[in-house]
């Protein structure tokens, strides 16, 4: 089993930005400790960070196109209030996707609280830090599993 794990615009400054919403781990250390949680339950993920939109467009056609991937975690950071074209590309591939954030978009700013994948997404994961990720990851193997 394959999983993909997108981490959008910023999420490279984990450990650094805004400690008191995002925590003192960076994502190295994030995307560590997933690659082996999922090795652990004898999956292979794979990570990618990018701070451009078209990476992470090209990053999910290439998911269905020629990675062979089954199921896609993703944080779009900023881009979920404003990528149509990101969900386009998920609608497109008809993988199952889990939508994560880190902080609980509900309860900051206004603009935070729509998001354009909730809708589409397998499942949505937020204000759970860290643990979020690995809620979405153990969801994905086991949904894989079932399927």
């Amino acid at each position: 089993m394959n999983i993909l794990l997108i981490n959008g615009p910023n999420l490279n400054l984990l450990g650094m930005r805004e400690k008191g919403i995002y925590g003192e781990a960076t994502l190295s250390e994030l995307e560590e400790n997933l690659v082996i949680l999922a090795e652990k339950q004898g999956c292979k993920l794979y990570c990618k960070q990018t701070n451009a939109e078209h990476e992470i467009i090209n990053a999910i056609h290439d998911a269905k196109l020629k990675d062979n991937i089954n199921s896609i975690i993703i944080n779009p950071g900023a881009y979920t209030h404003t990528s149509i074209a990101i969900r386009d590309a998920l609608s497109s591939v008809e993988i199952p996707f889990y939508e994560v954030h880190i902080s609980d978009i509900d309860n900051r700013e206004d603009f935070r609280k729509f998001s354009y994948l909730s809708d589409i997404a397998t499942n949505v994961i937020k204000g759970q830090g860290f643990k979020g990720y690995e809620l979405a990851l153990n969801e994905a193997i086991n949904n894989n599993l079932e399927s």
